[in-house]
């Protein structure tokens, strides 16, 4: 499935709606300024450290890790926020944690104005992977 991009920064110099065709997550992090890249590298860094056994793909056209085949966790890039989707199961635990974020069942947004909580992002991805080997 491809991720449909809407609006994106004018500095991007992309068509209101781009459809972005990533078979890795090096082609999904080059249709971004150096700064978003940046981050998704560093949201890569500490789910592969986390999860080291984690097996990294594309799924719903964003970057998905898989752990014994389940679905681990999942990030994208979009108009002005990461999306960060662990399953409602790790949502549901932290929900105290991100009360100050904007959230579905499972996701949540982290403004790209605002440092990315990685202290909390690890210990999202750490639960995950006490549930997928439960």
């Amino acid at each position: 499935m491809n991720f449909l991009i809407l609006n994106l920064y004018p500095r991007w110099h992309l068509p209101i709606s781009t459809m972005i065709k990533a078979s890795d997550f090096e082609s999904y992090v080059a249709h971004f300024p150096i700064e978003i890249q940046e981050q998704l590298r560093v949201l890569q860094k500490l789910v592969k450290e986390t999860a080291p056994q984690a097996v990294e793909g594309i799924s719903y056209g964003i970057p998905a890790y898989k752990l014994n085949g389940k679905p681990l966790v999942y990030f994208a890039a979009h108009k002005k926020h990461f999306g960060f989707y662990a399953t409602p199961s790790a949502h549901a635990a932290f929900e105290t944690e991100l009360a100050g974020y904007k959230k579905g069942k499972g996701s949540v947004q982290f403004p790209f104005d605002e440092k990315l909580p990685l202290g909390l992002i690890k210990k999202m991805v750490s639960y995950k992977i006490r549930e997928l080997n439960n």
